[in-house]
């Protein structure tokens, strides 16, 4: 079973019809839903990034809030070396993140295309055929 939105970002008959009905309502409604189609894609950037921005400040936060030592060197050290492979692990996982976004895009565009397509298809096969001309036709200017 395919997993699709029926309302994503993008210019499909239920958010078309989501947009009118939001210009009907209310116009800033139908501005919104409009907004969402063209730049809704871009939403998902804009939530990593903003985690990512908070969770750095609330490093840098924690991190200076929490630089006092104990007084034995040996529990310290093992906890910088925790803190660091913690720091590396979020790092493997915000690239591995990066990627599956990276795979999801390619994947929409694929679907995208097939659709086209099948759409060109379908439409060469309605249109009527072409006449070659032969030799002798006259050509009228």
């Amino acid at each position: 079973m395919t997993n699709t939105a029926m309302i994503r970002p993008a210019w499909t008959p239920v958010t078309i019809a989501l947009m009118v009905l939001g210009f009907i309502i209310a116009w800033p409604l139908g501005l919104a839903m409009l907004a969402y189609i063209i730049w809704g894609d871009r939403l998902d950037d804009l939530k990593h990034n903003m985690s990512c921005a908070k969770d750095r400040f609330s490093e840098n936060f924690n991190q200076s809030k929490s630089r006092s030592y104990t007084s034995n060197v040996a529990f310290d050290e093992w906890r910088e070396e925790e803190l660091a492979r913690l720091k590396e692990k979020r790092r493997e996982l915000d690239e591995m993140y990066s990627e599956f976004e990276a795979y999801q895009r390619d994947l929409r565009r694929a679907k995208d295309q097939e659709e086209f397509d099948a759409f060109m298809k379908s439409r060469k096969r309605k249109s009527p055929p072409r006449r070659k001309k032969n030799r002798g036709d006259v050509i009228e200017t």
